[in-house]
């Protein structure tokens, strides 16, 4: 089968690869028909390609036709249309009868001191084989693949796999009382579903976003949009009566714009060899911080700050004074994608598709096409949004 690999850093290729087989009584086989590159695809092609291994299969937000199941999964049959969380969980261990299924106590990747796994993602995350590809061998299919109806476009479920739950969860995280003020920093794909949601839910939403183009998309949702700026943190809590918004999405994450310090260190990691680049990752501070230090000193007082943005440095410097005084609570992690699928699936299955799934796409492309895509979406070329592949589709 053809599927999109990583080769080196910020060089990935489309190359022809074994076809997935079921390797245990649980595993399904899926033909993907969609798959979408995520925001977190953009840290394994720059930042955390020494956890990447040559010819990994990258990709985590796919969705297709069942082609085999594994004896032992009856909930599905060749045939049907399936979603597939991007995080891998068994649905019956502690973590995920509590609806923690990121941490799954049947999938943790214990070398790393890691949760569940992850397709596509890393060592730290189980190096299991990723979903930008034509085919998906689906470990736990007996719980995490979610059916969907035959018809309607790919879009409309699409993002039931990773950035429409991640972005739920990151509302609610934010513990917004009604009627009140959501504020979210970055208004990429996660971001601009969190400011829709928040609209969803009757909050006023104020978002921060450099991009014009992205800007432009949320605003059409009643989102107010301000550009980036020196003064914006300011502005915004003149804007909320001098206390600052109830809550804070930090839809960025480690690849924040502004930090050219965390800049260099994240470069210069990826350019060490692989053992001395993990050891630095994981003992020093190579994130760029700047959008979550502009949440902290955004939220209002005894507000919370929400972390859907992904960060991977362990000594990052945190402003532990300001927490502590203003009585902010931080909440964060990979999302619990099917803690909150029945929360989100019949807003997906409405007509009036109030969450916009169908208006969010903005290039959609055969996987062929994928790696310079990549680079599009890296550098905010090309108004570009979201990217969608189609696997089987011609070049």
């Amino acid at each position: 089968m053809r599927a999109l690999t990583w080769q080196g850093t910020e060089k990935v290729s489309v190359e022809t690869v074994p076809d997935p087989t079921i390797q245990e009584p649980t595993d399904a086989i899926i033909r993907i028909t969609s798959t979408a590159i995520c925001g977190s695809d953009l840290h394994l092609y720059r930042v955390l390609g020494p956890y990447i291994d040559k010819g990994d299969v990258l990709g985590h937000e796919p969705m297709g036709i069942v082609e085999e199941v594994g004896s032992g999964v009856t909930n599905l049959a060749p045939g049907d249309r399936v979603v597939i969380p991007f995080n891998i969980s068994c649905g019956h261990c502690w973590m995920c009868t509590h609806g923690l299924q990121s941490q799954c106590e049947t999938t943790q990747v214990k070398q790393y001191g890691s949760g569940a796994a992850l397709f596509g993602y890393t060592k730290m995350y189980g190096q299991v084989p990723g979903g930008q590809a034509e085919y998906l061998r689906v470990p736990h299919a007996d719980y995490g693949p979610i059916k969907v109806p035959a018809t309607g476009p790919d879009d409309q479920y699409l993002f039931l796999s990773d950035i429409l739950p991640t972005a739920w969860q990151g509302v609610a995280y934010a513990d917004v009382p009604e009627g009140g003020t959501l504020a979210v920093l970055g208004l990429g794909p996660v971001g601009q579903f969190a400011a829709r949601i928040g609209r969803h839910l009757g909050y006023r939403v104020l978002a921060v976003e450099p991009e014009l183009v992205r800007r432009e998309m949320a605003a059409k949702y009643g989102v107010e949009t301000f550009d980036m700026s020196d003064d914006v943190v300011e502005h915004l809590v003149d804007l909320t009566d001098g206390r600052g918004p109830d809550g804070v999405v930090d839809a960025v994450g480690m690849e924040a714009h502004g930090d050219a310090v965390a800049g260099f260190a994240q470069r210069a990691a990826g350019l060490l060899p692989d053992k001395l680049a993990q050891k630095a990752i994981e003992t020093a501070g190579v994130d760029r911080l700047v959008a979550v230090h502009a949440a902290i000193d955004l939220v209002r007082r005894g507000g919370t700050v929400s972390l859907s943005g992904v960060y991977g440095g362990t000594a990052d410097p945190m402003p532990m004074m300001t927490l502590f005084d203003k009585q902010i609570t931080v909440r964060e992690g990979q999302c619990n994608v099917r803690r909150w699928f029945d929360d989100l699936m019949p807003l997906v299955e409405d007509p009036s598709d109030p969450l916009g799934t169908l208006d969010l796409t903005t290039h959609r492309v055969s996987l062929e096409d994928a790696p310079h895509m990549y680079e599009v979406f890296q550098k905010k070329e090309d108004g570009c949004v979201k990217v969608v592949l189609t696997p089987g589709a011609p070049a």
